[in-house]
C-alpha cells in the first residue's frame, strides 16, 4: 500500500513510535477492518473492493488517540477512523492506505443524567439504550444496526434512524449537544465544540477530527410495543403512515411501510404477512395501543403481528426488519439487488410519491421511513432497487430529482456528492484548521482535493 503521495510507508519506524498501543498487521484482519458495507453498491464495489490500510491501530483512552495523531502526523501516514463498520458508503475505507484508528475499545459511558450522557466513541448504541433506560431515559434515535453500531460512528457517518419519526435527524439542532476531537497538527490537541460547532465534525466521515467523547441528549424511555398491519393498497398503507406519523398524540419510534414483494424477502416475518399485501412495521408506546388500533380501523388495515415490549425484547425485533436491514434482507435473497435514498417533499396527499410507486414498478421497490423534517412528518423512501446498468441507475436518480424529490446518493465514497450536494467553505476552513497536512481519511472531501 502507498501513502497518499503514492510513496510506500517505511511501518518500521511507523510501529515503534506506536509502541504500547495495540497494533494489528495481520493482512487478513486488516483487510477487514479496512471495510464497511459499501458492497450494497454495485458502483462502490469495484472502486473500494482492493483498498485497505496498512495497519490497524485500537487505542483505549484520549491520550492514545492523541499519540497516533502525532505519530501519524510526523511520518505524514494519512489516517482513516472507524467505528463498526456498519456504514454503507465506503466512509471508513482508506483509499490511500495508512493508520487505520479503530475507536471501538473505547468503551466508556462517562455518566448518564436526565436528559443527557456522556460517552466515547467506541461506545455502542444498544449499551447506551440499556444503561440510560435504567433512570427512565433512551438515545433518541438510532440506525437499524443499533446492536453492533457504536455512537461514534453513528455521529461521524450517520444521519437519523429509528425515533427520527417524533426527533428528526442528527443535523436538526439539539441532537447533538458536544464533542471533544483530537486534532492532526503537528502538536495535536483535544478541542470541544458545543452548540452549532457540533455540526462541523458531525456526518463529516473523519475528514477533520477525531472523536473521543460526546454528550447526547436523550428521551423519555417508553414501553415499545411492536405490530405489523397489513393492507391490500400500498397507497393506503402509505397514507396510513403518514396519518400515524403526523398523529402528535400517539407516541411512536418507527413507521416503516414495504411495498409488496418487499416483504417475501423477510423469512422470519413471512407468516405475518399475507401474500400480495404490503405491510407497515411499526413501534408504538403500549400506553398508545388503543387509539392507535382506532387509527388502524380508520384505514382498513389489520394488525397481523403485536408484541408487548417485554415480548418485543426476546428474539425478533422488528427494527431489523426496517431502515437499511430491510435492504440486507432483500440482498441476502437476491445480492445484484441495490437502493437508493429518498426524501419526498412535504404533502399530505402523497402525489409525488404515488407517481413514483406507479412510475417505476418493481425496479424501484417502495420502502418508506417516516420522519420529522423541519417539523413536518414526511415519507423518506430506501427504494430497494432492481440494479441493471450505471447508466439507468444515473436515470432513476435524476428522474427523481427532476420531479422535485432529494436523493442522497448512496453509491458515492465523496462526502459532498452523497447528501450535501454543495461544497461547504466554512466546512473547508474548519479542516485546514484541524487536519493542515489533509491526512484524515484523504479524498473524501471534494472541497480539500479541489484547494489542493
Amino acid at each position: 500500500m502507498t501513502s497518499k503521495t503514492d510513496q510506500p510507508i517505511d511501518l518500521k519506524p511507523l510501529i515503534a513510535d506506536l509502541s504500547g498501543l495495540e497494533i494489528i498487521t495481520d493482512l487478513t484482519l486488516v483487510t477487514r477492518l479496512s471495510h464497511d458495507y459499501y458492497t450494497y453498491s454495485p458502483i462502490l464495489q469495484p472502486l473500494l473492493e482492493d483498498k485497505r490500510g496498512d495497519l490497524v491501530v485500537r487505542p483505549t483512552t484520549e491520550a492514545e488517540v492523541l499519540k497516533v495523531a502525532q505519530v501519524c502526523v510526523k511520518h505524514k501516514v494519512p489516517l482513516t477512523v472507524r467505528g463498526a463498520g456498519t456504514g454503507n458508503y465506503g466512509q471508513c475505507v482508506p483509499l490511500h492506505g495508512g493508520v487505520i484508528l479503530d475507536l471501538s475499545n473505547m468503551q466508556q459511558i462517562k455518566w448518564v443524567k436526565p436528559g443527557i450522557a456522556c460517552v466515547e466513541p467506541g461506545v455502542k448504541l444498544a449499551a447506551i439504550d440499556k444503561q440510560a433506560r435504567e433512570t427512565g431515559w433512551e438515545i433518541r434515535m438510532a440506525p437499524s444496526t443499533y446492536r453492533k453500531a457504536t455512537i461514534g460512528g453513528f455521529i461521524g457517518g450517520g444521519s437519523g434512524g429509528v425515533g427520527s419519526v417524533t426527533y428528526g435527524l442528527l443535523s436538526d439542532r439539539g441532537n447533538l449537544l458536544a464533542l471533544k476531537v483530537v486534532t492532526m497538527e503537528d502538536e495535536p490537541r483535544v478541542i470541544e465544540l458545543r452548540g452549532d460547532d457540533v455540526y462541523q465534525v458531525a456526518h463529516a466521515w473523519g475528514t477533520n477530527g477525531i472523536i473521543t467523547e460526546l454528550e447526547i441528549p436523550l428521551g423519555p424511555a417508553y414501553a415499545w410495543a411492536e405490530a405489523i398491519v397489513t393492507f391490500s393498497d400500498f397507497m393506503t398503507a402509505a397514507h396510513f403512515g403518514q396519518a400515524l406519523s403526523d398523529s402528535d398524540g400517539i407516541i411512536k419510534k418507527l413507521v416503516c411501510i414495504c411495498a409488496d414483494p418487499i416483504p417475501n424477502y423477510f423469512a422470519a416475518l413471512r407468516s405475518y404477512i399475507p401474500q400480495g399485501t404490503h405491510c407497515a412495521l411499526l413501534l408504538v408506546a403500549e400506553c398508545c395501543l388503543e387509539p392507535f388500533a382506532e387509527l388502524v380501523k380508520a384505514y382498513g388495515g389489520t394488525v397481523t403481528y403485536q408484541k408487548t415490549a417485554q415480548e418485543a425484547s426476546r428474539g425478533i425485533t422488528l427494527v431489523e426488519y426496517s431502515w437499511n436491514h430491510t435492504t440486507l434482507h432483500a440482498r441476502s435473497v437476491d445480492p445484484t439487488l441495490t437502493y437508493l435514498q429518498t426524501i419526498f417533499p412535504a404533502d399530505q396527499s402523497l402525489k409525488l410519491l404515488e407517481h413514483m410507486y406507479h412510475h417505476f414498478g418493481d425496479e424501484a421497490m417502495m420502502h418508506l421511513e417516516f420522519l420529522r423534517v423541519g417539523g413536518q412528518a414526511v415519507p423518506a423512501a430506501l427504494q430497494i432497487i432492481r440494479y441493471t446498468t450505471p447508466e439507468r441507475l444515473n436515470d432513476i436518480i435524476k428522474y427523481h430529482e427532476d420531479q422535485g424529490a432529494f436523493i442522497a446518493n448512496p453509491h458515492t465514497c465523496i462526502l459532498e456528492d452523497g447528501g450535501r450536494k454543495t461544497v461547504d467553505m466554512a466546512q473547508l476552513q474548519f479542516k485546514q484548521k484541524m487536519d493542515p497536512y489533509g491526512l484524515l481519511n484523504p479524498g473524501k472531501m471534494r472541497a480539500w482535493e479541489e484547494k489542493m
